[in-house]
């Protein structure tokens, strides 16, 4: 069976890479708290009470990435690296394969677009 689905759709995973490139970014680079992160990616506006202050999907996600399952193209880290470091690797690598017409937005936004090119 084939199935066809537009760029940027991940396997698996509930959120699209644009968006967890987007929430890596935010959290990693702009050092925003995870609540904020998720209050601004996730559609979802209503949480359970251990997600009201945070965001365990950002810490899985870094996790992912730390084991190449998630946007393999990110250089690994020292072991032992803090997972929010992780995160902003692969926001600046992210980045990095955004079109070059981009160059000129936030870095968040940059990892947003170049992630649709490597997943």
């Amino acid at each position: 069976m084939l199935l066809v689905v537009p760029r940027g759709i991940l396997r698996r995973r509930l959120y699209s890479a644009g968006a967890i490139a987007l929430a890596l970014a935010l959290w990693g680079v702009e050092k925003l708290a995870p609540g904020e992160v998720r209050a601004r990616v996730s559609p979802w506006r209503i949480v359970g009470d251990a997600a009201a202050a945070g965001w365990a999907s950002l810490r899985r996600w870094a996790r992912a990435v730390r084991a190449f399952a998630l946007f393999p193209c990110v250089r690994a880290l020292p072991v032992g690296e803090r997972l929010r470091r992780v995160a902003a690797r692969a926001a600046t690598t992210l980045a990095a394969y955004a079109p070059s017409s981009a160059e000129a937005l936030p870095i968040s936004t940059r990892a947003f677009l170049g992630a649709a090119h490597v997943s």
